[in-house]
């Protein structure tokens, strides 16, 4: 296990959402600080907003690839395709594994919750859910996927974004 997903591993465990997890695990790669990083993936953990639909680790690799390959000018539908590609192909890897990209499909849910009071987090609920192997796994798909092989989808070849 690389240092970056020990560290998305240790963030979910030290009670970050899963989506945050794994975004404050690379958000320094692509300029944008881990305080930003929190505040932009809260909203994405709980398969978005606690109702378990698409995972937030999976929503978390989602929102890396915006940062490293996504479209600043509304016309740039070369990077947007790009994104998209790259989100399908991390996506793709995750469903291999896990058999779905739905919260609740892997949580073994019937249905969505609309409780939006996030879990306690005891030693109960780690051993109950399989959320921590689920970031690690995102994390290490964002490793292999994004950076690895990514080299050539963008930004983070070129380093962070700058603004003027």
């Amino acid at each position: 296990m690389s240092e970056r997903t020990e560290k998305a591993v240790a963030r979910f465990k030290a009670g970050c959402n899963c989506s945050q997890a794994v975004v404050t695990a690379y958000s320094d790669l692509f300029g944008m600080d881990e305080r930003t990083a929190m505040r932009a993936a809260c909203g994405l953990g709980g398969g978005l907003g606690r109702l378990r639909e698409v995972c937030g680790a999976v929503s978390g690799m989602a929102l890396l690839a915006g940062l490293k390959c996504g479209n600043e000018d509304p016309a740039d539908a070369q990077a947007k395709k790009k994104t998209y590609e790259v989100v399908q192909q991390m996506a793709s890897a995750f469903r291999e594994r896990h058999g779905s990209i739905v919260c609740r499909a892997l949580l073994g849910l019937e249905k969505p919750e609309h409780d939006p009071t996030p879990s306690e987090r005891t030693a109960a609920y780690y051993q109950k859910r399989p959320c921590a192997g689920y970031v690690a796994d995102a994390a290490e798909i964002v490793e292999r996927v994004l950076l690895e092989a990514g080299e050539s989808h963008g930004r983070a070849a070129r380093g962070p974004r700058r603004e003027a």
